[in-house]
């Protein structure tokens, strides 16, 4: 029983198990909430994302736990009116009270590179 579980909880990690993997996706029509964001240190450069892509720091892109893969989000710093568009790549935040994890990149668009979060409003848009 454990090997079968860990052989699901495996697949789902890598998004082959749609089953299991899908459990927590919710429809992105008409998704707006506001949160806490953060971002992605340099430490994590090149490193696999939960939707097998690569990490890349200086591409607009974001994590986050229930918005499926490949969602375009408008993410609005409230603390300043900066925003821009990410694709959602990977799932996170993993740390409690957040609601999304931003790339460097975006970060930097959203002027929040300094204070490392911010409180933003995150937007699904319909392509």
């Amino acid at each position: 029983m454990k090997r079968l579980f860990g052989a699901c909880a495996l697949l789902a990690l890598v998004g082959l198990l749609p089953g299991c993997a899908s459990d927590g996706i919710i429809d992105p029509h008409g998704y707006d909430k506001t949160g806490s964001a953060s971002y992605y240190g340099a430490r994590h450069q090149g490193k696999r994302t939960a939707s097998g892509e690569r990490f890349n720091k200086n591409s607009l892109t974001a994590a986050h736990r229930q918005l499926p893969f490949g969602t375009r989000v408008k993410i609005t710093n409230l603390n300043n009116d900066k925003s821009c568009v990410v694709r959602i790549n990977d799932r996170g935040p993993h740390t409690r009270g957040r609601l999304i994890d931003v790339s460097h990149a975006a970060a930097e668009r959203l002027g929040m590179l300094r204070s490392g979060t911010a409180k933003v409003r995150v937007q699904a848009l319909d392509d």
